[in-house]
């Protein structure tokens, strides 16, 4: 990766979206472009980073915009690693969880209003 490339206002766009996991059609819905110029600009911002996959070019994104060094140690990273896993792990369980049980307390409010209305109608039909 080189770290000192520098990229036109519209690729650093197209690269922070492709950063965040969006596909190209998604990029182009979003920036109101072609795919087609999404790819082109894909292809350069591949070139001038040294990139060739998403995954390093969003590794050299995030790098690039927050600042972190693309020299770290292999403690280093490690440490780091540890320490984001510390920070995001819980709350992505907890947040999980709470969308499992909102679900699962919505479909039962549904079935529930579903006897309900067959009781109180007796030409409802349910699907």
């Amino acid at each position: 990766m080189i770290a000192t490339a520098t990229l036109t206002r519209r690729e650093n766009d197209v690269t922070r979206l492709i950063a965040w996991g969006a596909t190209k059609k998604e990029v182009a819905q979003k920036l109101f472009i072609s795919e087609r110029t999404v790819e082109n600009h894909a292809r350069n911002i591949y070139e001038k980073t040294g990139c060739t996959k998403a995954n390093e070019l969003s590794a050299w994104w995030f790098c690039k915009t927050f600042g972190i060094s693309f020299d770290l140690s292999p403690i280093k990273r490690s440490i780091a690693s540890a320490l984001l896993l510390m920070v995001l792990l819980p709350s992505q369980l907890l947040s999980h969880q709470d969308v499992y049980r909102t679900f699962r307390s919505n479909r039962v409010e549904c079935r529930t209003a579903r006897r309900v209305r067959r009781d109180i109608d007796p030409f409802y039909f349910d699907l």
